[in-house]
């Protein structure tokens, strides 16, 4: 079992190489306040200094430090290979194969590739720096180094210090395959510990937190650390382990962390003597190590499935950059042959990519036709806009300065095409809502249906305007067809049309029952000749029986007998006998009670124009959608591969066209570079299982 750590440093170093960090692997992150003694504890389990010293926060960027054990053969392997002379050696991630022997030099390159991206002052940076140490007085271990926590901002730090640091922790400690190292001083208060707090922020129950406490030599004298490291102050579940630390004297004095080593255990011997064989740092390597080989055998199954989850994602993501073009000429066919094929089919409905959210393409087409025309053409009141008044006017207008017996046929064509041409705003609209969608289809083949052209804007943008310049050829063309639809309508006002003779019988059957009834009604003495006559006659505007217009100048007492029985506003006094008269002066009244026989004319001419206007409606719901789809929809179907071949298919454009986008090829390259990873990762990870380790 021993054999799984270095098979998660070699899955790091697998992602290492595509600088990503998809994959959260296990690893200790150690965390503690400024002065904790993070960096002694670091530096005490690689046996080595190399971590930058000074005053304040001196680790200001995450150091994922992985600690390799190495027998004597694979010392002398490397030694040959490399040409080096030593038993120890670290290397960088950013200095690619370069290896130090010089453990001060490697505390050199962590200072100088600190302040590279955090600068000279006292800013931090989430982005890590690398260090893998081979040596063979370490155990198996990925430690991480975060900045220390701090209150206040000190010098030039910026204000929210405090927060930003919070927040880099929270980012590692975050990750469920990680054991969190919370570091706090002996000589501070355990239940106030900056590192238990956050610890249990991410991890409430423990199961990932394992305590240590440092410089238990430095405590008040008459106190200890007993109660502390039994857990009777915080219990932690993984257990507290106390540590002695080189204080800075010893670092001044370049004491050895070998040296200090047996202090430590002398000192633990002396002061906790039932408590130092489960104390010091050389028991805290061994935890740590047993700690990580079981998190790394629990996390293995879970890591597997990950990884061949994200290598089918990135196949995928691969698969829709598409390959280099190698022959230009039938890449191009061959993608406006699909584009113009997945168009077609979005208007059919037969479309790969159907889309659950909203109504598109051909679908879209329907409910504009049935629904949002048909229901805005039954909308349309067939008397709109239309009173007694205007119906009374143009059945006089119609008769000429003779009386009518009968209902003038042309007040009726003149009332009903007045209505009709209502229709054909709506009906224009139908055509502009058809050429809208049909300009949609265009975004959503490109978005969903056509990735590939994701990959040539040039070829993209081409193909969108060669579609919607054959939409706005089309468009005029198929507004004057619904135009003529409506102008049809009123060449001809077709009264022999059978559903309105049969309308004309029932309302004739219904007039003739009702003089039926009124006669039915009236008192015996009234003649019967004398009351039809009257019937017929009241309508008519009388100046009291003379026959001329001379009752109309009369003054206002003497007014025509017609206007003393219906008019409710009268006719203003004529001029003074003798003087001229004109006659466009007299208004026309515009309110007044209807006779009889004018209220029944209007009523007829109400009902024709309704069971006439009905009747054209009805064929202009079926006709315009017709007309829609031959002359816009299917004409744009049928023609659009030979648009776009004749437009696109060119010799001169194919380099132009086939250009990508500038990122295209960098994406491509990451993604195939991230699919080689997961797969190698795979491998690695398939290994372990024939080798039976879990």
């Amino acid at each position: 079992m021993e054999a799984l750590i270095p098979v998660i440093n070699k899955l790091q170093d697998v992602f290492n190489t595509v600088g990503a960090d998809i994959i959260q692997l296990p690893q200790i992150v150690v965390v503690g306040t400024q002065s904790s003694g993070k960096s002694s504890v670091l530096e005490s389990l690689v046996g080595r200094d190399i971590l930058p010293r000074g005053t304040g926060i001196v680790t200001r960027r995450p150091l994922i430090l992985q600690l390799v054990h190495i027998d004597p053969e694979d010392r002398r392997k490397t030694n040959e290979e490399n040409g080096i002379d030593g038993e120890e050696w670290g290397k960088f991630l950013h200095t690619k194969n370069k290896i130090y022997t010089d453990f001060e030099e490697i505390r050199q390159e962590i200072e100088t590739e600190t302040e590279r991206i955090s600068g000279i002052n006292k800013g931090i940076s989430d982005e890590p720096i690398h260090l893998k140490i081979f040596s063979p007085h370490v155990v198996n271990l990925t430690l991480v180094d975060l900045p220390g926590i701090t209150k206040l901002p000190v010098g030039d730090q910026p204000k929210d210090i405090e927060g930003q640091i919070r927040e880099l922790i929270y980012k590692y400690i975050s990750n469920p395959n990680s054991i969190i190292l919370a570091v706090t001083a002996a000589n501070t208060d355990m239940a106030t510990s900056e590192a238990l707090k956050v610890s249990r922020d991410i991890d409430p129950d423990g199961r990932r937190t394992l305590a240590v406490v440092t410089k238990l030599d430095l405590m008040d004298a008459g106190t200890d650390a007993m109660d502390v490291l039994l857990g009777r102050v915080i219990p932690v579940k993984l257990g507290i382990i106390g540590v002695v630390n080189r204080s800075q004297l010893d670092i001044n004095q370049k004491k050895l962390v070998a040296d200090a080593a047996r202090d430590e255990y002398a000192f633990l011997q002396k002061k906790y003597p039932s408590l130092a064989n489960r104390n010091g740092t050389k028991y805290l390597a061994r935890t740590l190590n047993r700690l990580l080989l079981h998190h790394i055998r629990d996390c293995l199954p879970e890591l597997k499935t990950r990884i061949n989850v994200l290598a089918a994602q990135y196949q995928s993501l691969l698969n829709s950059y598409g390959e280099p073009v190698e022959d230009k000429s039938s890449t191009l066919l061959q993608l406006i042959t699909k584009f113009a094929a997945e168009y077609c089919h979005t208007i059919e409905g037969t479309a790969k990519y159907i889309e659950t959210t909203e109504l598109c393409g051909g679908a879209r087409i329907c409910y504009i036709f049935h629904e949002t025309f048909g229901r805005t053409l039954e909308s349309v009141d067939p008397l709109g806009n239309l009173t007694t008044i205007d119906v009374l006017t143009a059945i006089r207008n119609a008769t000429g300065p003779r009386p009518a017996l009968f209902v003038p046929e042309v007040s009726f064509e003149l009332l009903v095409k007045r209505q009709v041409k209502r229709l054909e705003e709506p009906s224009l609209r139908c055509v502009e809502l058809v050429h809208e969608e049909m300009q949609r289809i265009i975004q959503h083949c490109s978005n969903y249906s056509t990735q590939e052209l994701l990959r040539f804007p040039k070829l993209h943008d081409a193909i969108v305007e060669v579609v919607t310049s054959l939409l706005r050829k089309r468009l005029p063309v198929t507004n004057e067809m619904v135009h003529n639809l409506v102008a049809i309508e009123l060449a001809y006002i077709n009264t022999k049309h059978p559903d309105f003779a049969d309308a004309c019988g029932l309302m004739n059957n219904n007039i003739e029952e009702q003089r039926r009834n009124r006669m039915r009604d009236l008192p015996s003495a009234v003649p019967r000749d004398k009351a039809a006559a009257g019937g017929s006659q009241s309508g008519e505007q009388t100046d009291g029986g003379t026959g001329n217009w001379r009752g109309m100048i009369r003054k206002g007492d003497e007014g025509a007998a017609g206007e003393r029985a219906g008019l409710q506003h009268s006719y203003p006094s004529s001029p003074h006998k003798g003087y001229a008269v004109n006659l466009l002066d007299v208004p026309v009244p515009v309110s007044r009670k209807l006779s009889v026989r004018e209220q029944r004319d209007c009523e007829v001419i109400e009902r024709l124009i309704k069971s006439y206007f009905l009747i054209v409606r009805k064929n202009i719901q079926d006709s315009v959608p017709k007309a829609v789809m031959h002359f816009l929809v299917n004409h744009v179907k049928d023609s659009l591969q030979s648009e776009l071949v004749g437009q696109l298919y060119k010799a001169g454009l194919l380099d132009d066209l086939l250009t990508e986008s500038e990122d295209m090829a960098q994406r491509r390259n990451e993604s195939a570079d991230m699919l080689k990873a997961l797969q190698k990762a795979s491998q690695v990870i398939a290994e372990i299982r024939e080798t039976h380790m879990w």
